[in-house]
């Protein structure tokens, strides 16, 4: 993994909420002989917090 920025939004349209996030990310991979493999795989897990009162 060469570099990875990730940037959310908070929108609202009427009574709904959506969360827009934007992942950018490079990877890269060298060999002198042989399989190199370079993957952009991303998981991204979206948790909604508690709030305290």
């Amino acid at each position: 993994m060469i570099k990875n920025k990730v940037k959310t939004y908070r929108h609202r349209i009427g009574k709904n909420k959506y969360l827009v996030v934007k992942v950018f990310q490079a990877a890269a991979a060298k060999a002198r002989s042989g399989n190199a493999l370079a993957t952009n795989a991303l998981n991204i897990k979206i948790s909604k917090r508690k709030r305290k009162h």
